[in-house]
């Protein structure tokens, strides 16, 4: 399997802090790869990297050094419309104020197929409606973004991204704003955009259950380090967790035989 993604030896740090004690981020030769058409975990604790990291690889963040590749290409020379078609970004939180319908929204989602025009076609409209009924926000179209919960606006933004209809569909906690019920069914939609459609899935999640549950691999990072790089059976190892998150953790497995993670306490307190 060919990578769509690969991080090669690439170098960053945020500018120095004026506090002189202050923590530096930095990532040092950084390199992993992302094959097409699989699920791809990012985990780690806070401060690990894992936003930063999407950044770099959608261009809001640029590196000192090393390369970031995209079908082969160094994305620092793919035109930003070029790259907006072949990557789909759904960040933690839509932008505010935003004054827009969740229509408009996911309209939004099609410019990058005609960034001359002024107007939606036909098309864009149908690949904004499939995109609103994938996600359960429909009859929420006409509604501005500001009367949405945190649950449906996350939803909104996931089907903006739908709307591009890109090769690579990054997630920056996309279950961050949603009860159980949605939880459950934005990891089914993944796992159907995944299988029916090959789109290849770059996501970053706190939920280590989550992560496990949904992902074909995953990267661990540390203070900006690869820690590991596997499936998750591999990467969710009991000490291996517990010296990056600094606390006691038991790891079992659930029914489908993917690992679970829980806080030793909640396991004593029974």
């Amino acid at each position: 399997m060919s990578a769509l993604v690969a991080f090669r030896e690439v170098d960053f740090a945020y500018p120095r802090p004026e506090r002189a004690r202050a923590r530096r981020f930095a990532f040092e030769r950084l390199t992993f790869a992302v094959d097409a058409g699989e699920i791809f975990g990012v985990i780690g604790p806070n401060s690990a990297g894992k936003t930063s990291l999407l950044r770099l690889l959608t261009r809001v963040l640029a590196p000192a050094g090393g390369e970031i590749q995209l079908d082969g290409r160094n994305v620092a020379a793919i035109a930003s419309w070029e790259l907006a078609r072949q990557v789909a970004v759904v960040p933690q939180e839509a932008p505010r104020p935003f004054p827009f319908t969740v229509e408009q929204l996911v309209l939004m989602g099609r410019y990058p197929h005609g960034p001359g025009r002024y107007f939606e076609s036909a098309a864009d409209a149908a690949a904004a409606r499939g995109a609103m009924a994938a996600t359960g926000t429909l009859p929420l179209a006409p509604l501005p973004l500001e009367q949405l919960s945190g649950g449906e606006r996350q939803r909104a933004m996931l089907a903006r991204a739908l709307a591009q209809e890109p090769r690579l569909l990054v997630l920056d906690e996309p279950t961050s704003h949603l009860d159980l019920r949605y939880q459950a069914e934005t990891a089914e939609l993944l796992r159907r955009l995944n299988r029916e459609r090959g789109m290849t899935i770059l996501l970053v999640s706190h939920d280590l259950n989550l992560a496990a549950e949904l992902c074909d691999r995953l990267l661990l990072l540390h203070d900006g380090r690869v820690v590991r790089v596997g499936v998750p059976g591999e990467v969710l190892d009991q000490a291996l967790l517990e010296g990056v998150f600094g606390c006691r953790v038991v790891v079992d497995k659930s029914p489908s035989g993917r690992p679970t993670v829980q806080l030793a306490w909640a396991t004593e307190r029974r």
